[in-house]
């Protein structure tokens, strides 16, 4: 979650209520305007409380149009409306709701199934709040194994992690965290993510795993999961060094088993321990559901799971938090439900068909270059071409703002922190239509832009407002 900090200023303006807003009561008459920044002293009718914060968040922006996050913003509302029903139930009360924990261990038997687990009932799983604390999970369960099998041989060392610098931020979080050294292979001229053999090069005794992303949030491009297992297979021939593999699948674990059916990635590998995946990304759900899943119990060390009664029966739990709401996972299994393979399969299609043509309608306009195509996920990150001297991607994601279109412009990592892109990420509800307008826009604000003497935006971090 983001850091706040307090107001600036105690005495700052109450909360501005139109009179229509108010309603008689007979304990306060007319409701004043409440504060701010502390409780106000005494209720308002539930409706001028409803109006005041619709007011406030008119000023969001349309989720629909937002092409900088990965999350789902858009579902049928029959799982809306099953949402609504389950926003009570408390998922970690498997006693009192039965049921909605069944929902849960199916669908982390259709993901074993999905992934291609060797035994598919042997596999261990779990929900989480999303992909950062599914990574998280499968960190810890990384260096307990490390360390049960390196504590005597290596007293007092320090583990580390070897990742692609491209990583998501959840993983430098994991490391800073968890006391582990974050090992990151660099980007190098037009590779954006991990090189398998830089990667095994890193490791050593004290490496207590790789990660390795399917489908990086730079550019939408999948690591090459197949070769660094071989790579680390070759490693272990030589020095003895067995290192598991953990796949980021954030993203890519709900695109790759439907349309990339050749590419080798998951629990077929034999050095893949664990994966994790968002649901409220590709796998179509609103926010916040992840899932995180070990190819068998041997990969999860037992301690790590905690059992709990005081809510009533046996409960083993492995996770960060403790009370959440059952609704993701209800309309998780829906959308299992709802889709099966074939229609995972159509929708992710159609979202990548999507991605393609507008990748190409963008490089046609002859201002940029593409770095991706959207051809793994349904994203492409593009820059501007060599001879654009006039703006820069930081303009663009600017006056594309003013369209209401959020469009993220940064800075690559160490190594090609030179390069700085746009990226446009197509998710289920960006329709082909939508698509269209994007194109007018950005092709109406392109005259204007090359009229510049120069780049205009200074304040580089204040233009898209975005990090990784």
């Amino acid at each position: 979650m983001a850091l706040h900090r307090g107001p600036g200023a105690p005495d700052e303006r109450p909360v501005a209520i139109n009179p229509f807003y108010g309603e008689a009561n007979p304990a306060v008459g007319m409701t004043e305007a409440p504060p701010k920044h502390r409780l106000p002293d005494s209720p308002m009718p539930p409706s001028t409380a409803h109006q005041l914060v619709r007011d406030e968040l008119m000023l969001d922006g349309n989720a629909r149009l937002n092409l900088a996050t990965f999350v789902t913003t858009w579902m049928e509302p029959q799982a809306g409306v099953l949402m609504a029903e389950c926003r009570d139930k408390n998922m970690i009360d498997k006693d009192e709701y039965p049921r909605t924990a069944e929902l849960e261990r199916r669908c982390v038997a259709m993901l074993a199934d999905l992934w291609n687990a060797p035994d598919p009932s042997a596999a261990v799983g779990c929900s989480t709040t999303g992909s950062s604390e599914a990574c998280m999970l499968a960190g810890m369960a990384l260096k307990r194994r490390w360390a049960r099998r390196n504590a005597d041989r290596y007293p007092g060392a320090r583990p580390n992690l070897v990742m692609g610098i491209n990583v998501q931020v959840c993983w430098e979080k994991f490391c800073n965290f968890w006391e582990v050294e974050a090992r990151l292979v660099p980007m190098e001229g037009e590779r954006f993510h991990l090189d398998p053999q830089a990667a095994a090069e890193l490791c050593d005794e004290n490496t207590i795993g790789v990660v390795g992303v399917l489908g990086s949030t730079f550019d939408g491009s999948y690591e090459p999961i197949a070769e660094l297992c071989a790579a680390l297979d070759a490693l272990q021939e030589r020095t003895g060094m067995d290192v598991p593999v953990h796949v980021d699948g954030a993203s890519g674990a709900m695109i790759a088993p439907f349309l990339d059916e050749d590419v080798v990635w998951d629990f077929r590998l034999p050095r893949v321990a664990s994966i994790n995946t968002s649901g409220h990304k590709y796998g179509l759900v609103y926010p916040g559901v992840g899932w995180a899943l070990w190819r068998d119990a041997e990969a999860l060390p037992e301690e790590l799971v905690f059992r709990v009664n005081y809510l009533g029966g046996d409960m083993p739990t492995f996770a960060l938090n403790f009370s959440r709401p059952g609704a993701q996972v209800v309309a998780q299994y829906y959308t299992f439900l709802r889709l099966g393979r074939a229609g995972y399969r159509a929708v992710q299609q159609s979202t990548r068909d999507v991605a393609r043509s507008l990748a190409e309608r963008v490089a046609a306009l002859g201002d940029f270059r593409l770095l991706t195509r959207g051809d793994e996920l349904p994203v492409f990150a593009f820059t501007t071409a060599d001879d654009v001297t006039a703006y820069d991607v930081f303009d663009v994601s600017r006056r594309l703002r003013e369209q209401g279109w959020l469009v993220p412009a940064y800075t690559f990592p160490a190594n090609r922190e030179d390069l700085s892109v746009l990226r446009v990420v197509c998710r289920n509800g960006f329709s082909a239509d939508l698509a269209d307008l994007f194109v007018e826009d950005l092709t109406r604000l392109l005259p204007e832009l090359r009229r510049q003497p120069h780049p205009q935006t200074q304040d580089r971090a204040a233009a898209t407002g975005f990090h990784h």
